[in-house]
Order: structure tokens, then C-alpha cells, then sequence
């Protein structure tokens, strides 16, 4: 159970920052941005969002460990059990309704009411069974969409294309890649359900794109155009002269595009001090400004 940890260059030991420093890194070096039309390096930026989507929440961290779920968060069958959802033992989804046959259907009376029903038939179930599966995608694939491969339990290798703008949770039916229909009847429908890893700094609302942005007190003061990461890519902004921590910026249409709609991103912008203390700066800043917060403070009616 060591596979997500390989693919993000750590031990199995590693500490949640460890665990985190690790993605960021990675994700930076293989993000699609920085690789344009290299599929392969697509791939692994794939992979390694899908790691951390797994190893990053704490409990599926856990489930992972203990081999409760596997690689793409599926849950694993107990031992005894067929592979993926759905499974029946050791049979196959025709074996199993051969065995209902076999065991309910004889040519004796049961209890004078003539010989007993495949339960599947009584239940009206003529479709095959619908099988559930689960595969984690990246925040930015989730917002550009992009193709997955599944492996689904009767073996076989389908291709998922990922829609534009798919939320958290929405569920892709793949008509006829489910059980097999009973008596000739169609099959049933793989259903597979799509989680979208957590982002060290984006988060979505709707159709709209959220990111906290640090900058100087320097930039805060004087303005000056920076440049900001997007799911698409790099974009250049200007900061404001005279920007309060707090200021949000709107990025017209950068957001989540979805049918006819396209929402925006929004950039908080978050003052941020040196970490260690800096005299000629504070010097500075009194000089500045000897009465401090208190105006701002009476202004917003706070004393």
C-alpha cells in the first residue's frame, strides 16, 4: 500500500506538512502550464493530484493504509469477495443468476403453488445491475476537464471523458458497462462517481474561483502589476495603490465554465509581514503613521 507515496517522493511516515510540501512541489514542477502538449507529464500531474486527494484528508489517509480503499478511493472487497462494487464471491453476474435459477426453479411443487421465481424476475429486475465506482480528479482538471481511464471489475479498460467545469460528487453514467441483463435483457450501467481533490490554495463556489493572494507591504502601498496563478495558466493583475488587506479583484470570466455560462475568479488580497523582525521597517512605518489603527477604528465606529 505504498503506491500514492511513491508517486509524491515520500515515506509512508511522512508528516502531513511533509505530505503537503511534497504536492505543491511536484504540482508546481508538472503543472500543464509549465509542460504545454507533453500528454505524459499530463499523466503524472494526474496521478500526483489524485495521490494527494487520497493521502491529504486524514481519513482516507487512514482507510488507504489499512487497505480499506485502494488507489483511485474505491472501496476493496473483503477477502472472499470478487473485485470492485458489485461483486457476488467468487461468481460472475451470470453465474449468480444461473444459481437463483437452480435454486429456486425445480420441477416440484412448492407448497402447491407451482415451482419458485428467480427473486430477479418477481422483482422485475430484467436490466442488469447498475455497478457503482468511484476515481478522484485534480481541482484543475475538474475545471478544464480532461479523459480517465477506469478499470472496471469484469477487467476491461474504458476511457471517461471529464466535462468542463464537473463538481464534486456529480456522478458519469456509462450506459451498458454494467452487470449483464437476465434472459437477454440489456445490461446494466456503470456509474461512476467523481470526487475532486482538495487545492492547497483554490477553492470553487459555484462557478466562481476563490484564491487568497500574499503580498507585500511594499505592493500593498505603491500598487504594481504581479502575477497570479489561474487554472489555465499565469495571469498578470494590477495591485491598486493604497490596497487594504482584504481588497478582492474580480477576473472577469476566469472562473468555471459551464454550457453557456462562465463565472469569475476572485483574489483576496492578504498583507503579509516579513517573518522575522525587520527595525528599519518599523522605523519606518512610525514615522509614518504615530497614531497607528485608531482612526481607522474610529472611522468604522469600533472605539
Amino acid at each position: 500500500m505504498n503506491e500514492l507515496y511513491t508517486r509524491l517522493g515520500i515515506s509512508k511516515s511522512a508528516s502531513n506538512a511533509e505530505l503537503k510540501t511534497a504536492y505543491r512541489t511536484l504540482a508546481k514542477k508538472l503543472h500543464p502550464d509549465r509542460n504545454k502538449n507533453d500528454e505524459r507529464i499530463a499523466e503524472k500531474f494526474k496521478d500526483v493530484s489524485a495521490a494527494y486527494s487520497i493521502l491529504g484528508d486524514q481519513g482516507r489517509r487512514e482507510q488507504y493504509d489499512r487497505g480499506e480503499i485502494d488507489e483511485n478511493g474505491n472501496p476493496k472487497a473483503p477477502a472472499g469477495f470478487g473485485g470492485g462494487r458489485g461483486g457476488f464471491g467468487g461468481f460472475g453476474f451470470q453465474e449468480t443468476d444461473d444459481l437463483f435459477s437452480e435454486f429456486f426453479s425445480f420441477n416440484g411443487k412448492r407448497g402447491g403453488r407451482g415451482p419458485a421465481q428467480n427473486p430477479y424476475q418477481t422483482a422485475g429486475r430484467t436490466k442488469g445491475l447498475d455497478i457503482n465506482y468511484q476515481i478522484t480528479v485534480g481541482f484543475e482538471e475538474s475545471i478544464t476537464g480532461g479523459t480517465r481511464r477506469l478499470r472496471l471489475n469484469d477487467g476491461r479498460n474504458v476511457d471517461i471523458k471529464i466535462p468542463t467545469g464537473i463538481q464534486d460528487g456529480q456522478v458519469i453514467r456509462l450506459a451498458k458497462q454494467g452487470g449483464p441483463g437476465i434472459g437477454g435483457a440489456p445490461k446494466g450501467d456503470a456509474l461512476v462517481e467523481i470526487q475532486v481533490a482538495k487545492h492547497p490554495y483554490y477553492q470553487r463556489k459555484g462557478n466562481d474561483i476563490l484564491l487568497d493572494l500574499p503580498i507585500s507591504l511594499s505592493e500593498a502601498v505603491l500598487g504594481g502589476d504581479i502575477k497570479v496563478p489561474t487554472p489555465s495558466g499565469k495571469l498578470t493583475i494590477r495591485i491598486p495603490r493604497n490596497s487594504s488587506s482584504g481588497k478582492r479583484l474580480r477576473l472577469k470570466e476566469k472562473g468555471v465554465k459551464r454550457k453557456s455560462t462562465t463565472g469569475h475568479m476572485y483574489v483576496t488580497l492578504v498583507v503579509t509581514l516579513p517573518e522575522e523582525r525587520d527595525r528599519e521597517l518599523e522605523k519606518l512605518v512610525k514615522e509614518w503613521d504615530d497614531n497607528g489603527g485608531e482612526q481607522f477604528r474610529k472611522k468604522a465606529g469600533l472605539t
